[in-house]
């Protein structure tokens, strides 16, 4: 079996274990609606993770583990919760982040209602625009019709 791996970062024992626990405790809450019932439930949970947390033999702890994921797995439930702005929840990416340049098209008198901002945003502009020119040189006149 591969080592499980973030990116480039490979994920130790302790954090796979807490993430199943975390992961086990989401699937609790999906099966019982009722947080009494819930909490009882999440109790049994963390003493079953209590009772291993001593093993030293890492051969152990990994099948443990291993056992512990496929047991989650085979018991999943079959439309788990969502956080709406997580991914795949309701709210997921909803939001607009509109481009810097529409600003730019704003009237005068919407302008006015922000002018220490508008003021800065000028600024940077220019700063942007010497950078630019100095970087890469200022543009030609075809370049601009074209």
């Amino acid at each position: 079996m591969a080592v499980p791996t973030v990116g480039a970062e490979v994920i130790s024992h302790s954090r796979r274990v807490c993430s199943l626990y975390k992961r086990a405790l989401r699937c609790l809450e999906c099966y019982y609606d009722k947080r009494f019932i819930f909490r009882y439930q999440a109790t049994l949970m963390r003493d079953r993770f209590e009772q291993n947390k001593d093993i030293k033999d890492m051969r152990i702890a990994k099948e443990l583990l291993l056992k512990g994921e496929e047991e989650l797995f085979s018991k999943q439930h079959y439309q788990p919760r969502k956080f709406p702005l997580s991914p795949g929840g309701v709210a997921y990416a909803r939001t607009v982040n509109p481009p810097d340049w529409v600003l730019d098209y704003w009237h005068p008198l919407e302008k006015a209602q922000y002018p220490q901002y508008f003021a800065c945003r000028e600024q940077r502009k220019k700063e942007f625009i010497e950078l630019w020119e100095k970087q890469y040189g200022k543009p030609s006149k075809e370049d601009l019709h074209h």
